[in-house]
């Protein structure tokens, strides 16, 4: 079966709304990433409630991301904390949005996306995580400066 262009968007849209969730739930756990890879792509991808069906996940992504902000994280929160007000170091902040914030740094440093997809994605992560809150705008703030310490070439 071949995939159209939207469904392989939404299927990578599917993976960093995965892998944030998985680099959440590592974090929370301390599960190993392998394990929450596995229970991610095994149980959670193309997931079915009552009324609704989780998107499938570009697993390729997904891994890749999860990855990424495992074995880069000094590297990436170090960048977000460059961007973050000094009085809100990483640690501080919602463990949703530093998962958020590891994946986002993952695709930007070891991804070949260009940054204002990977803003835009996951500021679209952003809301769907907080859809009441000011936590979109705080998210574009802090990825925009990451993606121009990551990338300058790009703006």
């Amino acid at each position: 079966m071949t995939l159209s262009g939207n469904q392989k968007r939404k299927m990578k849209s599917a993976a960093r709304f995965f892998a944030v969730q998985a680099l959440f739930q590592m974090e929370a756990s301390g599960q190993t990433m392998d394990r929450v890879m596995v229970e991610f792509e095994d149980h959670r991808f193309g997931e079915e409630f009552d009324d609704f069906t989780m998107a499938e996940g570009d697993s390729r992504l997904f891994r890749k991301l999860v990855g990424d902000a495992v074995n880069h994280q000094a590297k990436i929160d170090q960048m977000t904390d460059r961007a973050l007000v000094a009085k809100w170091p990483i640690a501080r902040i919602d463990p949703t949005l530093r998962a958020l914030f590891r994946a986002a740094g993952a695709e930007m440093v070891e991804g070949d996306t260009p940054p204002k997809v990977v803003i835009t994605e996951f500021v679209d992560v952003a809301r769907a995580f907080f859809p009441e809150g000011d936590e979109a705008k705080f998210t574009n703030a802090v990825l925009d400066h990451m993606a121009r310490e990551a990338k300058p070439e790009a703006f």
